[in-house]
């Protein structure tokens, strides 16, 4: 999970780029980094952090240019390094620098096709690295002093003949344009969209769509699956289909957790997506417990809070807000390191106390992976009164790793993984647990005006899109995973000595 922007414009998008950023900024806390171009040169900052850290007035002042692309990152199975901070860049052909949200399952396959074919050189451990060499060789051998947009699309074309996994990814060809495609499944999502200035018309590659509305562009659509869009730096834009095979199976836990409720994706509102999951948990809680005894929904800030006011409607309850969030603390499921998660909940929220003395409450969560946060926030229902705690998840049990993207990829990490549902209840204390059923969460995304047939909810149900994904692929990542957990862990433990010292 990471966030991708790219902006033709008529000035300086220097300024249009951070603030961009700032609104993705959910979508990696780890890095940050913008590069523009002007004059056929190229202006990069990029270093481990917050937008709002990365970027000083010295530096912005640097980033001229009328077009660019930024990126805001977290690791997945890649280090946290600030050498793993993007855009990359590559100097041939033209000049090439690339960002990049998903991952590629077949990257140690193309590293070495990389090497000994391309004869190019990767000097980093990221996918969006190998990605970006991979896009650049193809567009070097079109051979073309000045590439048109039908050599882009040859390129990308075979980007997706070479290239497996989830992907998103926006590139600026220096001196010539921008190009964002996205897979030929579609997991990872990318919209464009125009704003019209006194000079002209400026174009926006994104993520999410909210990026775009918070700075005054209108949305065209989104990239569908296997597409590229195209806009040169006169501001002339083309798109293509550059996939052979191409059928959109997006990645249905953007809507439960990843994206801003305020975002619209492949034509699906995330808000009401979020309130469809509500309602469905309304009617299941009736079927299983038509004589429930809850007194008070209580959702665990933030994304949780559209499903958990829509079940509260649904069932009749009063919605209460019973926790209250520091704002200046990271999301936990982005932290590396299992002893930066559980250090953080606590100063992370904050329970009221008046409502939960004495109360049943049902808490509702998005989504229960580790388990780490909603076992420390049942003890926080507990201590503030609660009389019995109920546990309800939007989603349903993550029992899979997750390998496009998502910093999911060890089993032994997700709580629900080869455990029943009473099981997990026990594991987190709570009186009652119940999940969204799958059919429920797909009908809730996939139901609205705007009909998507399939997804991506290898998490849930362990089907893999792309169908390239086995056991050793798992133990392979797995490993990799646990190995750079190791070194994570020990670095934030010597922070805490540090600290404590």
């Amino acid at each position: 999970m990471c966030g991708i922007t790219g902006i033709v414009g008529k000035s300086n998008v220097n300024q249009a780029l951070y603030d961009a950023l700032t609104v993705l900024q959910h979508r990696g806390q780890d890095a940050a980094g913008i590069v523009t171009s002007h004059g056929g040169r190229l202006f990069l900052r990029k270093d481990n952090g917050l937008v709002r850290d990365v970027f000083q007035q010295r530096h912005m002042q640097r980033l001229v240019g009328h077009m660019g692309i930024g990126h805001v990152r977290y690791p997945t199975a890649g280090s946290s390094t600030s050498a793993e901070a993007q855009p990359f860049y590559v100097n041939s052909p033209y000049g090439i620098t690339l960002a990049h949200n998903g991952n590629l399952t077949n990257v140690e396959q193309l590293a070495k096709e990389i090497y000994e074919s391309d004869l190019r050189h990767v000097n980093t451990s990221s996918d969006s690295e190998v990605l970006l060499n991979v896009f650049a060789h193809e567009l070097a051998v079109r051979g073309k002093l000045q590439p048109t947009e039908e050599d882009v699309f040859a390129a990308v074309s075979h980007v997706h003949s070479r290239c497996v996994g989830g992907y998103a990814v926006v590139a600026m060809i220096t001196g010539y344009g921008i190009v964002g495609f996205r897979d030929p499944n579609g997991i990872r999502p990318v919209v464009f969209g125009q704003r019209h200035t006194d000079e002209g018309v400026e174009y926006m590659i994104a993520s999410e769509s909210v990026a775009l509305d918070v700075l005054g562009f209108t949305l065209i659509r989104d990239l569908a699956p296997g597409e590229a869009v195209y806009i040169t730096e006169e501001g002339q834009l083309y798109t293509h289909q550059c996939a052979t095979s191409a059928q959109l199976k997006p990645c249905i836990f953007e809507h439960v957790y990843l994206a801003r409720p305020d975002s619209i994706m492949d034509g699906v509102s995330v808000y009401k997506a979020r309130l469809r999951m509500g309602e469905k948990l309304a009617d299941k809680i009736r079927r299983e417990r038509p004589e429930h005894d809850i007194d008070v929904v209580i959702p665990i800030p933030d994304t949780s809070r559209t499903a958990a006011l829509e079940l509260a409607n649904h069932l009749g309850v009063k919605f209460r807000e019973g926790f209250v969030k520091n704002r200046y603390i990271g999301r936990t499921f982005i932290m590396p390191g299992q002893a930066a998660r559980k250090k953080s909940v606590r100063q992370k929220l904050n329970a009221i106390e008046l409502e939960f003395r004495g109360k049943n409450v049902m808490l509702v969560d998005d989504s229960i992976v580790r388990g780490t946060t909603c076992k420390q926030i049942i003890q926080m229902a507990r201590e503030a009164g609660a009389k019995n705690v109920y546990f309800c998840s939007a989603a349903p049990a993550v029992r899979y790793p997750n390998v496009y993207g998502i910093d999911m990829p060890s089993v032994h990490e997700l709580i629900a993984h080869n455990r029943t549902t009473e099981q997990v209840a026990q594991l987190i204390g709570a009186d009652w647990l119940i999940y969204q059923d799958l059919p429920d969460l797909i009908e809730a995304v996939g139901g609205g005006k705007i009909k998507i047939e399939h997804f991506d909810c290898a998490v849930f149900d362990g089907k893999y899109v792309t169908g390239d994904v086995d056991e050793a692929y798992l133990d392979r990542i797995e490993q990799a995973r646990n190995d750079m957990a190791k070194v994570q862990n020990q670095a934030v433990s010597a922070i805490i000595d540090l600290y404590n010292n």
